[in-house]
């Protein structure tokens, strides 16, 4: 005698309010709540054990509903299919074709958004406007499951030759999206945008197709000429550059420094972490004549900034500001960041300081990775010292052959 099914009205259905199950047949039951909530459930047996399966509450499934997705459960006990499992293929079949359409927009919006605070917020604007510019126009509503060697290509080719340090790190970030989207489920197969063993077959290595231009430094012969000239220019842009020369930093810390930054007592500027390029705090020891720039803009101190723009509560412009000094100037083959090498070379051919303290003052990172775990000290007193010299180097350059001594 076959079971029977549809026993319960929507009467019924209405007006139960016990705790417990209510049959209706066929293996759909109407679940009361303890706090009387209503819902559906299927219920089956597979290798002796009892298995529930939810199908909705009755607020959204009525009994109409709820007896066509029990008949659609039996269907698949006929074919002895677990429902649940069936139920789960399903979803899992959804989810898999939603993350074929993410996008690589997308992707690289989640890669860069995570790993943002990791950044300085000069390394993150870099990412941002290189994927903008060179990848987003040719594929950023592309499915990133659906990109290629051939659009790859047709980021990188324009530019390889033109722009080989920015195609370089476009690639190396495109490779780096697209990595992270196969480890999220949302692409697989190789990687497109790999070089070892595969663009490096398609495009000529980036060091031979042109050798990398370094910024035009001036001679150390030449800067006390240049700091009587530049320190007769009474403007802001003037007084930061020579402050960026004199502490040798990079054109944005000097541009952007800030007079929380300075500790005028002990004469130190410490540039913050995420100002720096290498991630870590720089102390830099300030000499006479940075002191009295500080003195000069500290006149001007109505804004966060040391070197105050146009604009209300804004630093000078990164991009322009410099570089309008010097070709006011008249010094138009010459860039801010070459004044970095000017130094270096003062240190290493007109002095006696070890190239560890002249590298320090340039913040960049001396030794092995073993060395810097190891290394406590930023040979900040030998620092200064050196920072002092050089300072009166610029204001009176020494005379041909002339050697600093390190200072007692």
């Amino acid at each position: 005698m076959a079971r029977p099914i549809h026993k319960l009205s929507a009467l019924a259905v209405t007006r139960a309010n016990k705790f417990g199950y209510l049959s209706d047949g066929g293996g759909l039951y109407l679940r009361v709540g303890p706090t009387s909530a209503k819902s559906w459930v299927f219920r089956f047996k597979e290798q002796g054990r009892t298995h529930e399966m939810g199908l909705g509450p009755l607020h959204t499934v009525g009994l109409a509903e709820a007896r066509q997705k029990a008949l659609e459960c039996r269907k698949l006990r006929l074919g002895h299919i677990n429902p649940i499992e069936a139920r789960r293929a399903g979803e899992a079949r959804v989810q898999a074709a939603a993350a074929k359409q993410v996008t690589f927009r997308e992707c690289a919006e989640q890669y860069i958004g995570t790993h943002r605070a990791g950044w300085t917020p000069n390394h993150a604007a870099d990412w941002e406007s290189s994927v903008r510019l060179y990848a987003d126009p040719l594929f950023g509503d592309v499915p990133v499951a659906a990109i290629d060697l051939s659009l790859v290509l047709k980021a990188l080719e324009p530019i390889w030759t033109t722009k080989t340090v920015t195609a370089s790190r476009l690639r190396g970030r495109i490779e780096t999206v697209l990595g992270w989207a196969t480890t999220r489920g949302y692409r697989t197969g190789d990687n497109p945008a790999r070089w070892k063993g595969h663009l490096e077959n398609v495009l000529p290595e980036p060091g031979k197709v042109r050798r990398v231009e370094h910024h035009a430094a001036l001679p150390y012969a030449e800067i006390g000429t240049f700091m009587i000239e530049l320190r007769q220019r009474d403007t802001v842009g003037a007084r930061a550059l020579e402050f960026a020369i004199l502490t040798a930093v990079r054109s944005g810390e000097a541009i952007e420094a800030r007079w929380s930054e300075m500790n005028m007592v002990e004469r130190l500027w410490s540039v913050p972490a995420d100002r720096m390029k290498s991630d870590r705090e720089h102390r830099v020891p300030l000499s006479n004549r940075a002191m009295a720039i500080l003195g000069e803009m500290a006149e001007l101190r109505a804004n966060t900034y040391v070197f105050p723009g146009q604009r209300a509560g804004k630093p000078l412009n990164r991009s322009t500001s410099f570089l309008q000094v010097l070709h006011r100037m008249g010094c138009h083959n010459l860039t801010a960041h070459g004044f970095r090498s000017t130094f270096r070379d003062w240190a290493a051919e007109r002095t006696s300081y070890p190239a560890e303290v002249a590298e320090m003052a340039l913040a960049h990172r001396v030794g092995s990775a073993v060395e810097q775990a190891y290394r406590r000290s930023d040979l900040f007193e030998r620092r200064r010292r050196l920072m002092d010299d050089w300072a009166r180097f610029c204001g009176s350059p020494a005379t041909a052959g002339e050697v600093v001594p390190i200072g007692a």
